[in-house]
């Protein structure tokens, strides 16, 4: 091979794993998975870290679900106060005032909600502590429910004021009629009632291609009839032109769907609400692109000459 070919072919596959975001050639051409999930998250899991090398309990706190995350303040609450009420029980028969009358599982049930009262500094008055180390216990109670409830107080502060981004997609892509020629194009839309301002969209798209024995995957970023605006007060189809210049340009509906093709889409914007920057990430695998069909008009035009958009209509979509 010529000095000139060896750097052109080195340059292309330079360019080639700029192209593929990080996923690696391995990931890339061995997974038979869609490298994004429609929710953004990564098909690729991560092994050889120990239990606590790889537990990182603020991060999951703070990104998990919000019913994950009062569960789980429930959960916590709960073991603590069972530990506690172990450790009051273990104290002896004489820890808590009327404990001598009560057997073993009362006994329990007491301590527990006892130790609820002091972990919630309620202290209702009607069960103390009668001897020392049920004092000792009593008094790391209450230090443990001031702690856990500063840091329960700052998990959630910390969640409500953690600026993301909750954009809609369409449910599919289409390839669809746009002016004379083809376009591939989608639709996202903003759930919130804050408003995203500069938002940008890069769109790339990968297959698989057999070339002379080798199985690889490609990557081409896509250009858009439109990456950019400064406004975003409704619902945007973003559009690919699929003219000559186009990676779709002689890709057929079997081949496309035979190759694994796959649309990756990363969005960044600026929340006016927070002034900072969200992100958002989707695809689109090669079963969730309609061909020959184009969406419909969500808009609605009220009577006091406002416009208006139905997001329901957002997904829809009818045959041409």
């Amino acid at each position: 091979m010529s000095r000139n070919k060896f750097n052109k072919s080195r340059q292309n596959g330079a360019t080639e794993d700029l192209r593929d975001l990080g996923f690696g050639s391995r990931v890339s051409e061995e997974s038979s998975e869609r490298l994004l999930n429609r929710d953004g998250s990564f098909n690729v899991e991560r092994t050889g870290l120990s239990f606590f090398q790889s537990l990182n309990l603020y991060h999951s706190l703070l990104t998990m679900s919000w019913n994950r995350f009062y569960l789980s303040l429930l959960l916590g609450y709960t073991v603590v106060n069972a530990i506690f009420a172990t450790a009051f029980v273990l104290c002896g028969p004489d820890a808590l005032t009327n404990f001598q009358e009560l057997g073993i599982t009362e006994r329990w049930l007491n301590a527990f909600f006892f130790s609820v009262q002091t972990f919630t500094t309620v202290g209702y008055g009607a069960i103390s502590p009668s001897n020392i180390s049920a004092n000792v216990v009593a008094a790391l109670d209450a230090f443990v429910g001031l702690v856990g409830f500063a840091l329960a107080t700052g998990l959630l502060f910390a969640r409500f004021s953690r600026p993301t981004a909750k954009i809609m997609y369409s449910t599919h892509g289409l390839k669809a009629p746009y002016r004379d020629i083809n376009g591939f194009m989608f639709r996202i839309a903003n759930q919130r009632k804050s408003q995203l301002i500069e938002v940008e969209v890069t769109l790339l798209f990968t297959r698989l291609i057999t070339k002379d024995g080798d199985r690889r995957r490609e990557y081409y970023q896509l250009n858009l009839e439109r990456n950019r605006v400064s406004f975003f007060p409704l619902h945007w189809t973003i559009v690919h032109p699929i003219d000559e210049e186009s990676p779709l340009y002689n890709i057929g509906e079997e081949e496309f769907r035979a190759s694994n093709s796959e649309f990756l889409i990363l969005i960044s914007a600026t929340d006016d609400t927070f002034a900072q920057t969200v992100h958002s990430r989707s695809s689109y695998r090669h079963n969730e692109v309609v061909w020959n069909a184009r969406f419909a008009d969500p808009f609605q035009m009220k009577e006091d000459g406002t416009i208006g958009v139905d997001l329901k209509v957002m997904h829809e979509w009818e045959g041409v």
